[in-house]
């Protein structure tokens, strides 16, 4: 799961983001993103209704998901953004875990938010 810092708290901490945020689609989510200059790290939610899944552990492994594919890129997300990531296609429950990266990395370098991490010319 993804760590405490880098996830919203509170319905309110979303309406920034709704107001400002610009939508960038893929086959089967989307991505809400904002640049926040309040922000010294990027944070993200992951929505999924009960229109995709009605089934709460069903929903839940697709966040599950989902999030586990951003923690393991969170280096190449770009500070202070505010991200909600919504799915609305059932099958990323079953979607193989190759596929569901590329929709996720996909949506993240449509939206500018993907960057390479920056090396250090230093030597060890």
């Amino acid at each position: 799961m993804l760590e405490h810092r880098y996830r919203f708290h509170g319905h309110g901490s979303l309406r920034f983001l709704y107001q400002r945020g610009k939508t960038y689609r893929t086959k089967s989510l989307s991505l809400r993103v904002v640049r926040n200059p309040q922000r010294v790290h990027s944070r993200l939610a992951v929505i999924v209704t009960k229109k995709v899944q009605k089934a709460a552990p069903r929903r839940n492994r697709i966040r599950r998901r989902v999030y586990e594919v951003i923690r393991t890129h969170w280096e190449h997300i770009a500070p202070s953004h505010d991200m909600i990531i919504s799915v609305y296609d059932a099958q990323t429950d079953i979607m193989p875990p190759a596929e569901l990266e590329a929709l996720v990395v996909d949506a993240l370098k449509q939206a500018r938010v993907w960057q390479e991490p920056q090396k250090d010319g230093k030597a060890g």
